[in-house]
């Protein structure tokens, strides 16, 4: 584990909250928006350079895990929202919309960053990421149709090939130096530099990539902070439960401790970017939806962080047995 790894909770909340502060002068918010798919595009390069290709055509035929991950996310996880919708945000309207779209929408960034930091299977993570992608963009209208009676247009053609480059060129790029390397003979020489700076790179760029995320909306959560207090409770129950169902599942379903890491984060960390991009064109006149999608990850990344830090310690700790 890399130094700063050791307290990378602290880091990516102090880089969302200096987002916030410093996105109040013109230079960051107005800036700041541009650079967060360069940054997150840096910061998934790294993941890949320890993803092996070959093994992501092994883990495509894991049908188990597949299945599973599906289940969770798009029957369990849909369900859930709107229970806790109902509990705390008082039943339909834009904040229980925003919700819904945040929890409904599985990442296809930010939980391969985690995975790799906790040391899961990020090639069993990356067989599922294509899946993930397609199944929320045609769901989610679905899912606001059933729950609300709300039908929603947006150009899915340019959201998707927007995010497809996002991990297309750091993938790309990666196993292009990869090869470039071996062909030099200095393969050894990369891991070992991979497995000694690795976390902390990625680390750096992920809280790069969260303080460009926050700087253009810092204005949004100091003028209703009331809604980042409402969305907590209901927010840290769906992650508590979210994590403790994935350990369970697991186990029960004799993954590796690996695979389960992958399940975990796959599972509980949300695609934020995607749902507000879609927030944005489909409900132009909804920005407390917006705020909500916003102020989700304000939420999210600290304890998907926390997540990581957990089950790090639980690994060297030895305290959980699974089998291959």
């Amino acid at each position: 584990m890399g130094r700063f790894t050791k307290i990378q909770p602290l880091l990516i909340f102090a880089a969302a909250f200096a987002g916030i502060v410093l996105g109040q002068i013109a230079f960051f918010s107005e800036n700041m928006g541009g650079m967060i798919e360069p940054f997150l595009m840096v910061l998934l390069f790294f993941v890949f350079l320890k993803v092996d290709v070959k093994e992501i055509g092994h883990s495509f035929r894991n049908v188990r895990f597949s299945s599973t991950a599906v289940l969770i996310n798009f029957v369990w996880t849909p369900i859930l929202a709107v229970m806790l919708g109902y509990a705390f945000l008082g039943g339909p309207g834009d904040m229980m919309i925003g919700f819904v779209m945040l929890l409904v929408t599985p990442c296809t960034d930010w939980f391969m960053v985690f995975t790799g930091m906790s040391k899961g299977n990020l090639s069993l993570s990356a067989s599922i990421l294509p899946l993930n992608l397609v199944l929320q963009v045609v769901l989610l209208p679905v899912y606001l149709f059933l729950f609300f009676g709300t039908g929603s247009s947006f150009d899915l053609g340019s959201i998707l090939i927007s995010i497809v480059f996002v991990l297309a060129v750091p993938f790309i790029a990666a196993n292009l130096v990869k090869a470039a390397v071996k062909a030099l003979g200095r393969k050894g020489a990369m891991d070992e530099g991979i497995d000694k700076h690795g976390d902390n790179l990625q680390l750096i760029f992920l809280c790069l990539a969260v303080f460009a995320m926050f700087a253009p909306n810092g204005s949004m959560i100091i003028d209703d902070p009331v809604v980042l207090l409402q969305m907590l409770v209901p927010l840290v129950i769906f992650f508590a439960l979210n994590f403790i169902i994935s350990r369970a599942v697991g186990k029960a379903l004799g993954f590796s401790f690996d695979d389960t890491t992958s399940l975990t984060f796959t599972v509980m960390a949300r695609n934020s970017p995607l749902a507000l991009a879609i927030a944005v064109a489909a409900f132009p006149d909804s920005p407390l939806i917006a705020l909500v999608l916003v102020v989700g990850p304000l939420i999210e990344l600290p304890i998907l962080s926390l997540t990581s830090a957990v089950i790090l310690r639980i690994r060297g700790k030895g305290e959980a047995s699974f089998s291959a």
